[in-house]
């Protein structure tokens, strides 16, 4: 359900948050924000725009998939204006059709590495974060099961009905992990690779962090997913039976981001809207709302539980965006296409 938050009048802004450098930015009219991060850092942040521009800003929270979805349907007449939060596969397919509105942010200069940032500027990085698995402690003791450490364990007989991710047709946290296991086997091992993992699978959840909710539960003892909504699980929640592992033979990352649709309605306020996203008055939200995912511009602050759960010690691959962005719906179809024999009903 869209929520709109309460307006609240203009306030002055410090002068870095917005292109222009004007130090009293004063806004007018409406912005709509389709927002792929969890929710209570979404509301967080567009409560925050409004109360620094005056502009009336409402939200709706969609998985990255269901996003691309929308605005492909609606064809370049947008009923939202900017994208915030979720995995760049998406926002590379809706680039490729020409769905994001190209717009080079001053604030991109502070973000600390090219590839944070799409070569056309069709999307801008927020933040970093790691694939990994993680497991019930309470429910594997009691089946007698050792936790996964590499991704080929997840395909053994012990773990049947037992795991979890995210449906790459709704998710980008899904389209990451077919993408990188296509990417680290090659495509051919990959594909056998999931039919034998589908075998394990007792549910495919909607959204990316769907798996993260249910293992704390019971209602399933391993997931796969990013290991920052694990530190929320614990973190936030209090939950002490949860145990992670990134896969011992490597993983890949996720780069959070934001962008503006093609033919919005508000589009000015949406160039406003991305400089903010890129100002440490927007990402340093983030670890205050339970979202713990590394920062990506170098004037924001350090994600201290991230830290401490170990997650800036873990190595990733060079994950190619390129190719995730060209093959990328071969390869998802082709994953359906491999699990299609399996009729268990495993959505949700």
């Amino acid at each position: 359900m869209k929520k709109v938050v309460g307006f609240v009048s203009a306030m002055l802004v410090a002068a870095s948050l917005f292109a222009g450098g004007k130090s009293d930015v004063k806004g007018s009219g409406s912005l709509v924000v389709y927002g792929s991060c969890e929710e209570e850092y979404l509301s967080a942040v567009c409560a925050k725009f409004q109360e620094v521009t005056g502009i009336q800003t409402s939200y709706q929270r969609l998985s990255t998939g269901e996003v691309l979805t929308k605005i492909g349907e609606e064809n370049g007449t947008p009923s939202g204006d900017v994208w915030f939060g979720g995995t760049t596969d998406p926002y590379n397919e809706a680039a490729a059709k020409g769905l994001l509105l190209p717009y080079k942010a001053k604030n991109a200069k502070h973000l600390v590495g090219s590839q944070y940032k799409d070569e056309f500027d069709n999307w801008h990085g927020i933040y970093r974060g790691i694939l990994g698995f993680f497991w019930n402690t309470e429910e594997m003791k009691r089946l007698g099961l050792k936790p996964p450490k590499d991704w080929d364990d997840l395909t053994k007989p012990e773990y049947k009905g037992l795991i979890s991710f995210a449906n790459p047709n709704t998710a980008g946290t899904g389209k990451l992990i077919v993408n990188t296991l296509v990417q680290m086997k090659g495509h051919d091992k990959a594909m056998e690779y999931f039919k034998a993992l589908d075998k394990n699978i007792c549910q495919y959840t909607k959204s990316g962090s769907g798996p993260s909710k249910l293992v704390p539960k019971g209602e399933v003892v391993i997931g796969i997913g990013f290991l920052h909504d694990v530190v929320y699980q614990i973190v936030d929640n209090g939950y002490d039976n949860l145990g992670m592992c990134a896969p011992a033979s490597g993983t890949s990352y996720e780069i959070g981001a934001t962008a503006i649709f093609k033919g919005c309605k508000n589009e000015e306020n949406a160039k406003k809207f991305i400089e903010f996203a890129l100002s440490p008055e927007c990402v340093n939200m983030a670890q205050d709302n339970g979202s713990y995912q590394f920062l990506v511009i170098d004037n924001a602050k350090p994600v201290k539980a991230a830290v401490d759960a170990g997650l800036d010690k873990i190595q990733t691959i060079k994950y190619d965006f390129n190719d995730a962005k060209i093959m990328g719906p071969k390869y998802y179809a082709d994953f359906f296409n491999v699990i299609a024999a399996d009729d268990r009903v495993k959505t949700k």
